[in-house]
């Protein structure tokens, strides 16, 4: 596949995304879907949702668009990561329960598998479950990680963009493009989302870009060694994987439940160093397009499997002790005025 060709399908889906996020965002206000401050929630005024609907449009739209139905194993990608964005929406319209949001994500991550995606760790049929358990704690992975003004769109952005590299580098033309056009419509979003935010994605963004995200790591490890595999899968989702560590390491030592929102997670503890807001998107997107970076050099065989899974663990490890001990805000307090930080869970 020609350069030409992935940005001529990669802007469609730019413009796609960019001209439907401030319709989006209107008609979200207008229909009281907004994200109101108070409680866990570090940002000072009400945000409209619904654009998250902009970059799932965005990103499938120009992709089955240009290949059509013709691949099944992306076909049923799409198809999965569509229901759980449909499913997100609900959930930021009417909150569901945390048991129905597994369920449905379980069902969808069971289709991808079904459809031929395995991370191939022993070889047997363990594999299955271990993919879809991978898949759908990836994609709530990212929607935790969607609570600072522009952070998930930038590491969505700068990792979508190595992810799609590292595809077309395997032969994987059209998990390629699918990245390709996710990178690009998270750029046509990302100025509407940049501090201070005009819009949210919302959970039917960030649980998207997690499951699009979670199932190309997974499909992408068939081509790579053994050795190769735990790298593979932590590279692309290093940011959001060390996030959800440190989140629930911290929430585990203090007592307090897992699944409760907080100002605890890295953009927070970021800003405990100093970091602004925009700063620390900045930050974490420039770790994502690190990692990303690692995982391509690995896969063009420029770096070693072995040292670089070993590297990799090693640093996702010290990184989540490290960050244990930043100065946490108070909850329900803005970090600093206007901000706008949208927090999940």
């Amino acid at each position: 596949m020609s350069a030409s060709t992935i940005l001529l399908v990669g802007l469609t889906g730019f413009l796609f995304s960019a001209a439907a996020t401030g319709p989006l965002g209107r008609l979200a206000r207008r229909w009281g879907l907004v994200d109101r401050p108070g409680g866990h929630k570090a940002h000072a005024r009400a945000v409209p949702y619904l654009g998250g609907i902009a970059i799932m449009l965005g990103t499938v739209v120009p992709a089955i668009a240009w290949f059509g139905l013709r691949d099944h194993t992306i076909t049923v990608i799409v198809c999965g990561a569509v229901a759980v964005s449909l499913l997100g929406l609900i959930d930021d319209v009417a909150p569901l329960s945390p048991l129905t949001r597994l369920g449905v994500e379980s069902v969808a991550a069971t289709g991808v598998v079904l459809s031929g995606v395995r991370v191939p760790l022993t070889g047997g049929w363990v594999d299955a479950p271990l993919t879809i358990l991978w898949i759908v704690v990836i994609t709530n992975s990212f929607n935790l990680l969607d609570n600072v003004d522009g952070a998930l769109g930038a590491i969505t952005m700068g990792g979508a963009a190595l992810l799609s590299a590292t595809a077309f580098a395997d032969g994987r033309q059209a998990v390629g493009l699918l990245l390709a056009t996710l990178c690009y419509a998270s750029l046509g979003f990302l100025p509407y989302n940049w501090s201070p935010a005009k819009v949210f994605m919302g959970d039917s963004g960030s649980l998207f870009i997690g499951f699009v995200i979670a199932c190309s790591t997974a499909l992408l490890t068939a081509s790579r060694g053994t050795d190769a595999i735990i790298a593979s899968l932590l590279l692309p989702t290093f940011v959001a994987t060390v996030d959800t560590g440190v989140v629930l390491l911290s929430r585990a030592r203090a007592g307090r439940p897992l699944l409760r929102g907080g100002t605890d997670h890295l953009s927070h503890r970021l800003h405990s160093f100093g970091f602004s807001v925009r700063l620390s998107a900045l930050a974490l997107a420039g770790a994502a397009c690190l990692s990303g970076a690692l995982n391509l050099a690995m896969a063009l065989h420029f770096t070693s499997p072995l040292v670089t899974t070993v590297a990799t663990v090693t640093a996702a490890i010290v990184l989540i002790a490290v960050l244990q001990k930043a100065q946490l805000p108070e909850p329900g307090r803005s970090l600093e005025p206007p901000i706008g930080i949208s927090e999940r869970l």
